[in-house]
């Protein structure tokens, strides 16, 4: 779904062969795919969600399987004793990037924070590393779709349990790992769906309501995810779900 942004900033910065990336929260490898398309030696970790890096190694290891120009990615869970990964990108990387975007929990940035803090060491001094967030709530759609997340994640706490990314949260973030703010930018990324049930297939895929789902159960989750879709679907019945975000590119001391 965030497609257009990764195009945006592997244009930006320019990734190419030179490029040792490290991909932090790579969820199914689709971001990675396409740096390595670009001839970057990727290597992802994943540890929220154990089925979709199971999905990234399928996605990357074909291709060194059948012989074809493509650098070897290393794709791992991140351990529990902190972040420490290691091989065909090895550190120093050139880029970290962090596509997973914050504004959804008030909790999240915290959690970036700390990720950052242990990538940092593992980047080379002055790489960038990127960071990405929700865009304000009336120029992204989803995020009345999210608000049903979560209510029905933490119905007594509904009201601030979700917010968008405030103007100054990503330098905030980055602040706090020790990294220096190096310009930003915005990008239109749309959400679009051949259907509803679709819609709500996709949505689901992205992890973001799996504690709606763990509150409650899958069939209210799909329920409530439809009647909030239902002001996106368009006369064929697709859904079109227009967004804005903003990546943050930082430097490492």
């Amino acid at each position: 779904m965030l497609v257009p942004v990764y195009e945006a900033v592997y244009a930006r910065l320019e990734v190419g062969s030179g490029t040792r990336l490290l991909g932090l929260g790579c969820g199914s490898g689709l971001a990675l795919l396409m740096a390595a398309s670009r001839g970057a030696a990727v290597t992802g970790v994943e540890s929220a969600r154990p089925e979709r890096l199971a999905l990234a190694r399928e996605r990357l290891t074909p291709a060194a399987r059948e012989g074809r120009e493509r650098p070897a990615a290393l794709l791992t869970d991140g351990g529990e004793d902190g972040l420490t990964v290691a091989g065909p990108a090895e550190p120093p990387y050139t880029l970290v990037t962090a596509f997973q975007p914050i504004g959804c929990t008030a909790g999240d940035a915290d959690g970036l924070s700390a990720l950052l803090s242990g990538a940092a060491p593992l980047a080379e001094r002055g790489a960038a590393v990127v960071l990405v967030g929700w865009g304000p709530p009336e120029r992204c759609t989803t995020s009345s779709v999210l608000r049903v997340a979560a209510k029905l994640a933490d119905p007594l706490r509904s009201t601030g349990s979700w917010r968008p990314a405030l103007r100054d949260d990503l330098e905030e973030v980055a602040q706090r790992a020790g990294l220096r703010p190096d310009g930003s930018g915005r990008v239109a990324c749309p959400f679009g769906y051949a259907d509803t049930k679709s819609a709500v297939r996709g949505l689901l895929s992205t992890g973001l309501f799996d504690a709606a789902v763990g509150a409650t159960d899958l069939a209210q989750v799909d329920k409530e995810m439809t009647e909030a879709l239902q002001p996106y679907v368009r006369a064929d019945g697709t859904v079109w779900m227009p967004n804005v975000f903003r990546y943050l590119i930082a430097r490492t001391a």
